[in-house]
């Protein structure tokens, strides 16, 4: 009789409690300085962790156009050339309101950045940093994005 029980659950109960990952998109920012490259990291509103600019979709706008409106928005990023190839993904769990979390499986856009402000919309609740790559990889949580910032 467990057996079956066992074999219930892990079947068919739990694949039906399990949620799909929801969707969100990211900017890999980087700028080169000389023979260096460096990319763009800002700490993440709730715990101050380091983070790259994303968010979920947005209606009216590709993957990529969201992923560089994220970059204005989090970040003050002005002007950068991108292009529509998601470049790599990664997951992380997302606690929401009700405190459940959520599994997010996030599609990453390379943004060569040109031009960046001190005003923009999320100036006053994030500091950002240009790090080299590997110091990159060191900062942030997510092993997906670490090896991102390990290829580059």
């Amino acid at each position: 009789m467990t057996d079956s029980i066992l074999k219930a659950w892990t079947e068919v109960v739990q694949p039906l409690l399990r949620r799909p990952p929801e969707c969100q998109v990211a900017a890999l920012c980087f700028r080169t300085e000389g023979d260096e490259t460096k990319v763009l990291l800002i700490s993440s509103r709730d715990t101050g962790r380091w983070v790259v600019p994303k968010g979920w979709l947005m209606e009216g706008k590709t993957a990529a156009e969201a992923a560089r409106a994220e970059a204005w928005e989090e970040a003050g990023v002005k002007q950068a050339i991108g292009d529509d190839q998601v470049i790599g993904t990664y997951s992380y769990g997302k606690r929401l309101d009700d405190g459940y979390v959520s599994p997010v499986e996030v599609q990453v856009f390379e943004l060569d950045v040109i031009e960046t402000t001190d005003l923009y919309p999320e100036a006053r609740e994030r500091k950002r940093v240009w790090v080299k790559p590997h110091e990159a990889a060191n900062m942030v949580d997510e092993s997906g994005l670490q090896a991102l910032f390990q290829r580059m």
